[in-house]
């Protein structure tokens, strides 16, 4: 079965805030944490870093998919807030 393939949702900007970035980046020095805002992301929600070399690669490596997509920007935040949680260290065994 091939899945079915997925756009970026314009206006979501939900992979852009709710994971952390651990590693310093261009405009993020001390990097990202969960939760907050990347400096780059525009007032569309758009990276504004997308096709910039400076882009991290745990962005780069982001490919939007209905499971952590969904249906709407606000589901997205809320799939790609849960996802972050369960991955923090003290929640791996």
């Amino acid at each position: 079965m091939v899945d079915e393939v997925f756009e970026c949702r314009a206006g979501c900007g939900a992979c852009c805030i709710a994971p952390g970035i651990t590693r310093p980046f261009y405009g993020m020095p001390q990097g990202k944490p969960p939760g907050t805002p990347c400096v780059h992301l525009d007032a569309a929600r758009g990276c504004g870093l997308f096709l910039d070399t400076r882009r991290p690669a745990v962005c780069r490596n982001f490919k939007p998919h209905i499971d952590v997509c969904g249906d709407s920007a606000e589901q997205a935040l809320e799939l790609l807030n849960q996802l972050e949680r369960a991955s923090r260290p003290e929640n791996s065994s």
